[in-house]
């Protein structure tokens, strides 16, 4: 299976295009060994959001590393944040640029289209799928879509990120209502710092299956990996720190669900 899917039962599916670590052994023989860390997963999101389950919310996570193929840019590899430095379609380097691939093994464009058909478009069918089926069943849907990042990353923002930051494409990919319900709940606690439509917007998910004039309600959280693990190898999950932030995750997809069922 190309993927993890659970079906829920409430209008809500959360979406994890990052946290998968498998990589083909026909491509991962072609990759340096600072690939083969798999630095740049989100890790552990899956354990942190084991709360959705109670709650009967539908889950869709990769199963594939964003070093095969990164689900969360469009297919045609177009630059979701022009301007600034970001990785593609199919990576070339780390986060910390380190190399991927090694001497005269990256993937041509031959190549891309394969990886394009077989492990980026049956992520997207299903999950394009199970939206559809949501907004049947219920006439609107919330679509989460969750990721984590190393709080200090250079080549791509100054400083440390704050630790919540909320991406609705500048308001394009769901309801405004939708927006100031989730973040209300987000300012109601002084623990952890946030932010808007700052350094990420979204990714290709959010930007391209919100569509808040037909229901389907798209934001993505991406959220400071400090918060509920070890951001050195070899990644530890930290449960202890995740039980700080696990009540407000719940209390935010809570408060989306709510005024979308409203």
């Amino acid at each position: 299976m190309d993927f993890q899917f659970s079906q829920g039962r409430i209008p809500l599916l959360v979406s994890m295009p990052h946290v998968g670590t498998d990589i083909p052994d026909e491509i991962a023989a072609r990759m340096t060994p600072q690939a083969l860390q798999k630095a740049d997963t989100d890790w552990h999101l899956r354990q942190l959001y084991d709360f959705l389950a109670p709650m009967q919310a539908s889950v869709l996570s990769a199963r594939w590393s964003r070093y095969t193929i990164d689900l969360n840019r469009p297919q045609e590899d177009t630059d979701l944040y022009p301007g600034q430095d970001t990785t593609g379609l199919l990576p070339l380097d780390t986060f910390h640029r380190e190399a991927l691939y090694l001497p005269g093994q990256a993937p041509d464009a031959a190549e891309a289209a394969r990886r394009l058909q077989r492990y980026w478009l049956p992520y997207h069918q299903q999950l394009q799928l199970e939206l559809a089926r949501l907004l049947r069943e219920h006439g609107a849907v919330v679509l989460w879509d969750a990721h984590s990042i190393a709080s200090h990353v250079p080549r791509f923002f100054d400083g440390k990120l704050p630790d919540l930051n909320f991406g609705t494409a500048d308001g394009a990919s769901c309801d405004a209502g939708l927006t100031e319900a989730v973040l209300q709940v987000a300012r109601s606690q002084d623990q952890f710092s946030l932010a808007l439509n700052g350094r990420f917007k979204g990714g290709h998910i959010t930007r391209h299956y919100g569509r808040p004039d037909q229901r389907v309600h798209a934001i993505q959280l991406e959220m400071c990996q400090c918060l509920y693990m070890n951001e050195e190898a070899p990644f530890a999950y930290s449960a202890g720190l995740a039980a700080q932030v696990q009540p407000l995750l719940q209390q935010l997809l809570g408060a989306a669900v709510a005024w979308v069922r409203w």
